[in-house]
């Protein structure tokens, strides 16, 4: 499910900043893997996310700008790369 809502989300944002700069979003795929494993540092458990963006007709000079500013608009993707606080409350 994260990797159906990361794709969702980064799609929404890259879908806003081509339609910004006059480019069709509508043909662009992305594949999103989502793994769970450990992380080398402390042992302790990580998500590593992969995103592919297939943006067919687009050259990797103009994508490039534009898929780090969908990168900064998109919540999951902070989420992922910044790191999110957690609360865990037991509520009996």
């Amino acid at each position: 499910m994260f990797a159906a809502g990361f794709a969702a989300c980064y799609h929404r944002a890259l879908s806003l900043v081509a339609r910004q700069t006059a480019l069709d979003p509508t043909g662009i795929p992305l594949v999103t893997t989502v793994a769970f494993g450990r992380d080398p540092r402390d042992g302790g458990y990580v998500l590593h996310v992969d995103l592919v963006v297939k943006w067919p007709g687009v050259a990797p000079d103009v994508a490039d700008p534009l898929l780090e500013e969908a990168d900064a608009l998109c919540p999951y993707a902070k989420t992922v790369w910044q790191g999110t606080p957690a609360t865990i409350t037991f509520a009996p």
